[in-house]
């Protein structure tokens, strides 16, 4: 099979390599960059209508990031007739739903297992597992850069931008980390899984975040006086009435939790099935080689088999009214909205720390737009005793 790669950065020079040692039949006959790489002169193109109009090429893979020109040539692909692979989780989270049904229209595969998970066989094992019985719900350690600076404020007791710029010289945090700790990264990956996990499309932007950016050495130190450490998490699970629960926070876990041990840039996720209980998976979730290994997979697959089992039956309403735990707040000063929900509010050096009553999801962010007109720099972290 002829394929073409949109992007030979390091995703997609990542998946050429792979492809290339792999012994499988495939043929990269065209990629598309805008830069003159001299190794692969023969095969550049600037031009996407040098793939699309090309009846050899059967199979776009996108590794280009972002959205407007990806989504662009991947609907302009299916069209033409030619199956996609993506490792795209902002192409996939924002157009998931149309993506499945353009592709179904079009009698054309759609594969994006490494959108969400890197290496690890997440997407693929979770659709798998939706033909037997009901994923109930989904906690996960997803990103790598997060991770790393978790685990080092842990294990060395390090200030967050100290440990910041340390990811950022090692090549885990982009030069503009917003997206990792922001949450942006996690919240496309959640919307992802979620959707192969319930059969609808969670959208994006509905998806409760709390970020990362504020947290202090004093988080992570309150955190070890409670036997509990920090990671940055997504949850995520669809209750009987169909609505679905779907957010992202730094979130106080047991020390002695599988989740508590896991080191360095990787990442930890989990479903948990109707009838298997907890299933978990753990590995490097970015990378050149982990990436370009899991599309590359997909492309392999591809050449036997159109079938994937990714499904949608509509729009997912996404509603955390129902979802309770305590959470802990950090502000340089007692704030009344806090105050009101409080068991414990209490100094700690220069700041204050609350530990509130149990609180909806939903309440706690509407307690927060509150509290950062007061304290742009205040600190949300959910405590998740049972993880």
């Amino acid at each position: 099979m002829k394929i073409a790669i949109l992007g030979f950065g390091i995703v997609g020079s990542g998946t050429y390599e792979v492809l290339a040692k792999s012994g499988s039949s495939v043929e990269v006959k065209r990629i598309l960059d805008l830069r003159n790489i001299p190794e692969i002169a023969d095969k550049l193109t600037t031009d996407i209508n040098d793939i699309l109009n090309d009846d050899e090429i059967e199979m776009v893979v996108e590794t280009m990031g972002g959205e407007k020109y990806p989504y662009e040539y991947v609907t302009a692909a299916m069209k033409a007739g030619k199956n996609v692979v993506s490792s795209n989780k902002m192409l996939v989270a924002m157009h998931y739903k149309e993506l499945i049904e353009l592709a179904k229209e079009n009698g054309v595969a759609f594969r994006f297992t490494a959108a969400a998970g890197g290496t690890i066989p997440w997407l693929s094992n979770t659709i798998r597992r939706t033909a037997s019985e009901k994923i109930l719900k989904i906690q996960a350690i997803i990103n790598g850069t997060t991770n790393f600076i978790l685990d080092s404020m842990q294990t060395r007791g390090a200030d967050f931008a100290e440990v910041l710029a340390e990811a950022q010289n090692l090549g885990y945090a982009e030069r503009d980390p917003s997206s990792d700790i922001d949450g942006e990264d996690i919240k496309f990956k959640c919307s992802i899984s979620s959707s192969c996990a319930f059969g609808v499309h969670v959208p994006h932007e509905e998806v409760k975040v709390f970020p990362l950016r504020y947290m202090k050495k004093s988080d992570m130190e309150y955190a070890s006086k409670m036997g509990m450490t920090i990671k940055y998490m997504t949850f995520a699970a669809q209750k009987e009435n169909g609505k679905c629960v779907a957010y992202v926070e730094p979130s106080f876990i047991s020390a002695a939790s599988l989740e508590a041990s896991v080191p360095l840039n990787y990442n930890m996720v989990s479903f948990f099935g109707e009838f298997t209980g907890r299933l978990s998976f753990y590995g490097q979730g970015a990378g050149k080689y982990p990436t370009g290994a899991s599309v590359a997979a997909d492309i392999i697959e591809l050449t036997k088999t159109k079938e994937f089992g990714a499904a949608c039956s509509g729009e997912g309403e996404v509603d955390n009214s129902a979802e309770l735990h305590r959470y802990y707040v950090r502000t340089s000063k007692k704030i009344e909205c806090v105050a009101a929900v409080a068991e414990t509010y209490e100094a700690n050096g220069e700041d204050f720390c609350a530990v509130t009553r149990e609180l909806s999801v939903a309440e706690m962010h509407a307690i927060a737009e509150k509290v950062k007109a007061e304290d742009a720099s205040a600190f949300f972290a959910g405590i998740h005793a049972e993880v």
